[in-house]
Parts: structure tokens; C-alpha cells; sequence
């Protein structure tokens, strides 16, 4: 049995490649299931997003931390749409209710980097309603 190491990852067999590609993986079904919700929601793809200019964007929150800038805290929020993930961050915030893990949101802002990571500072946002 052979392996070809260019592809998806050491060790894997042309067969696995093979069933990758008939087979989705659940990450890829939840990603093509997000851009189509937030699609009809009329809004843009987080990789298609451009740099500093106003865009709406909005995907669900996948993890929420607390950090202190110079004394100062700043809550942030990692956003996942199913084409990229965009960092939020609230500048003086501890906590904002509403806006948990596995929660829905459209945001609007000027998109920036912050070293490779996509940054969004001090957005407007919109919660969407709980899943049931």
C-alpha cells in the first residue's frame, strides 16, 4: 500500500482521499449549511470581506474571551460563517448578554488584520433568534 504525502495529510491512502471527496466530513456540511443561512440573510462571506470598509457580516459565535489591554478589558469573540472566522472585539466589555457560544449574529464594522487574524473592532451587532 502507497501513500502520497501531498495531499490531506501524512499517511493517507488514496482511498481516504477518495472518500473524503464522496463522502463530506461534518465540518464541511456545517460550513455549506452556515453560508447558505447567512447568504439569505443578505449578507457578506467573511474571506470575501474587505479591509476597511463598512460590511455586514454575520456567523455564529464558536468561542468568547476575556482579555486586558493596557488595564482596560476587552471581550473577544470568534465568529465562524463557514468561509472564514472573524474576531470581534468589545473594547471596555466584560460581558454582553445575549451573545454565547453557538449563538447567531449579524455584525456591521470596518474589518481589519491583526497580524494573519481577520479583526473587527466595537461592532454594531444584531442577535438572531436561539435555534430550538
Amino acid at each position: 500500500m502507497t501513500t502520497d504525502k501531498s495531499s490531506s495529510g501524512p499517511g493517507t491512502t488514496w482511498w481516504q482521499r477518495l472518500a473524503e471527496r464522496m463522502a463530506p466530513s461534518a465540518k464541511a456540511i456545517e460550513a455549506d449549511e452556515l453560508r447558505t443561512r447567512f447568504t439569505a440573510l443578505q449578507t457578506t462571506s467573511i474571506a470575501s470581506a474587505p479591509i476597511a470598509v463598512r460590511v455586514r457580516v454575520g456567523g455564529t459565535v464558536r468561542s468568547i474571551t476575556l482579555r486586558c489591554r493596557a488595564q482596560v478589558p476587552a471581550l473577544e469573540v470568534d465568529l465562524y460563517d463557514g468561509s472564514d472566522a472573524l474576531t470581534l472585539i468589545f473594547l471596555g466589555r466584560r460581558v454582553i448578554r445575549g451573545i454565547t457560544p453557538g449563538r447567531a449574529l449579524i455584525v456591521s464594522g470596518r474589518v481589519t488584520r491583526r497580524g494573519s487574524t481577520l479583526v473587527m473592532y466595537n461592532p454594531t451587532y444584531d442577535l438572531l433568534p436561539a435555534a430550538a
